[in-house]
C-alpha cells in the first residue's frame, strides 16, 4: 500500500509498505529495522518476533523518542513483559500493533511534531 503525507519537512517518513517489505522516502527495506524522524537503524535486530531479547529493546529504549511502537509483522503479537523491563526503566510508553499500523501511526505522530520512535519487524 502507498502512503502520502502533504508534508516531511525532510523527516524519514513511509511511502508504502507491503508483505515482507516498508519504504522509508521511498527506499525499500526488508530487513528489520528501527526508524526515527531523522535517523534510520537498518537491522536493528536480527530476531524474530519469537527470539526478541532485552538486548533488542534495551536499544529501543536508548532511542531518543517519547514513544515507542513496535511492528510485529502482519499478525498483532505482544512481546513477554519482562523483555519490556528496559522501556520501563526508560519511562518510555510502548504500543504494540501489525506493521501497517504502525506505520500509519508513526506517520501520524511525526506529523503532530511527536518523538516517536518505531521497530519494525519484517523477517
Amino acid at each position: 500500500m502507498k502512503l502520502q503525507l502533504e508534508k516531511s519537512d525532510g523527516l524519514n517518513t513511509f511511502t508504502a509498505y507491503g508483505d515482507g517489505y516498508v519504504s522509508v522516502n521511498g527506499i525499500r527495506h526488508s530487513c528489520n529495522l528501527a526508524v526515527l524522524p531523522e535517523r534510520l537503524i537498518p537491522d536493528w535486530t536480527l530476531a524474530t518476533f519469537e527470539t526478541l531479547s532485552v538486548g533488542d529493546f534495551e536499544l529501543l529504549a536508548s532511542l531518543d523518542a517519547e514513544i515507542v511502537l513496535l511492528g510485529t509483522g502482519r499478525l498483532l503479537r505482544f512481546p513477554s513483559p519482562d523483555l519490556l523491563r528496559p522501556l520501563v526503566r526508560a519511562q518510555k510508553g510502548l504500543e504494540v500493533m501489525d506493521l501497517p499500523a504502525a506505520c500509519r501511526t508513526y506517520n501520524v505522530l511525526i506529523g503532530e511534531g511527536r518523538k516517536v520512535a518505531v521497530g519494525l519487524l519484517l523477517v
